[in-house]
């Protein structure tokens, strides 16, 4: 009866390429999203449309990215990523400013930011080079495989874009740990990355960054300054308790004391709201996503999909790691939101793409042609 209809057929090929257990899990996250975004936005219902319209706009682009096999996405991974490379030097010649910084490419019709494309074209990249390569990798593969990873990073943290450098570098370099590297040459690394840390604080930040650091220590110390978010975001966790002052209730977001409550501090919102138990919910359900996404990748019939999607899985924890830990006040602000819950599109979006993509690699090894 499908091979009859043909739109019947076309509709359960598309859909059959989704997870559903990971697919719930998503969309409950989403409905949580937008409940306390509804409460941050003191029940702006034009914010709740717009995010709405990014959910349907996501879904459909993982849908997308859900039909692409494997084989294609090896054979477009060098495009991909010399294009995301292109785009980054044009931010830098061409691109717009906004809040001090040069992140955007406006083309008239569409304002995007081309930085987040390369949080999927340089694990893309990167799992490439080693999908035709023995593993594990010798020394000079680990070396071209962290060239690859650090050139788009330096050119998105010269924008300047600390948290999206930070993610695209995880994405990455996920893909290096996972194709096999000895834990020597990790300590190695951990060792550099330490003796590099105070060049990299004095020579490689800005002012306003290595403020954030020294901030992180002692908030307190410029209480009105750069220290307000971190401390407005504690009292609003602090005060929760352990279940909540309840959904539009909470005094430092709904009063205006809590700053970026809709985006990167909405964590400190449902905190507020929902107290310690709902924030010990919330974090099992992002374990619970993210383990299954590992599941899912675990499950891929090739190097290329492993290595690939077992980076998408990890990012995302590293989404909710930085998030969460700025919120808190355990990690310097880096405009880090917190995934799928944060309002605004272009995280989402590409969030969405790597679930997307996630979901396809486990698709029983079809090549193409």
């Amino acid at each position: 009866m499908y091979n009859q209809n043909p739109f019947i057929f076309l509709f359960i090929r598309v859909f059959s390429k989704l997870d559903w257990v990971l697919m719930g899990a998503l969309m409950v996250l989403m409905g949580l999203g937008a409940m306390t975004l509804y409460s941050a936005s003191t029940e702006n219902a034009g914010m709740i449309e717009r995010q709405m319209i990014h959910f349907i706009a996501a879904f459909l682009v993982m849908l997308l990215f859900a039909q692409l096999p494997s084989g294609f996405l090896q054979h477009t991974a060098i495009w991909v990523y010399g294009a995301g490379l292109l785009v980054l030097v044009l931010v830098l010649v061409i691109g717009t400013t906004g809040k001090g910084a040069q992140r955007w490419l406006d083309l008239g019709v569409i304002r995007f930011q081309p930085s987040e494309i390369m949080k999927l074209a340089v694990p893309l990249m990167v799992a490439r080079y080693f999908s035709d390569r023995v593993l594990p990798p010798r020394f000079i593969d680990i070396f071209i495989a962290s060239f690859l990873v650090v050139i788009p990073v330096l050119l998105i943290a010269k924008q300047p874009d600390l948290g999206t450098s930070l993610l695209v570098a995880s994405a990455g370099f996920f893909v290096i740990f996972f194709a096999g590297i000895s834990w020597k040459w990790i300590f190695s690394i951990i060792v550099s990355a330490m003796i590099a840390a105070p060049l990299l604080f004095f020579y490689g930040m800005h002012d306003y960054q290595r403020q954030r650091v020294l901030t992180l220590f002692d908030p307190a110390s410029d209480r009105l300054g750069s220290g307000y978010h971190i401390l407005q975001s504690m009292i609003a966790i602090g005060s929760g308790g352990r279940d909540g002052k309840g959904w539009l209730d909470g005094d430092q977001s709904r009063l205006n004391f809590l700053p970026e409550r809709h985006t990167d501090f909405i964590f400190a919102v449902f905190g507020e709201e929902f107290g310690f138990t709902g924030n010990l919910l919330l974090l099992a359900l992002y374990l619970f996503i993210i383990y299954r996404a590992m599941y899912l990748a675990s499950k891929a019939k090739d190097t290329f999909s492993r290595l690939l999607g077992g980076s998408l899985a990890l990012t995302f924890f590293i989404y909710l790691f930085v998030n969460t830990g700025m919120v808190s006040g355990i990690l310097p602000v880096v405009g880090v939101p917190l995934p799928l819950v944060s309002y605004g599109g272009t995280s989402m979006v590409t969030l969405m793409a790597a679930f997307g993509l996630l979901m396809g690699l486990r698709d029983k090894g079809r090549q193409y042609d």
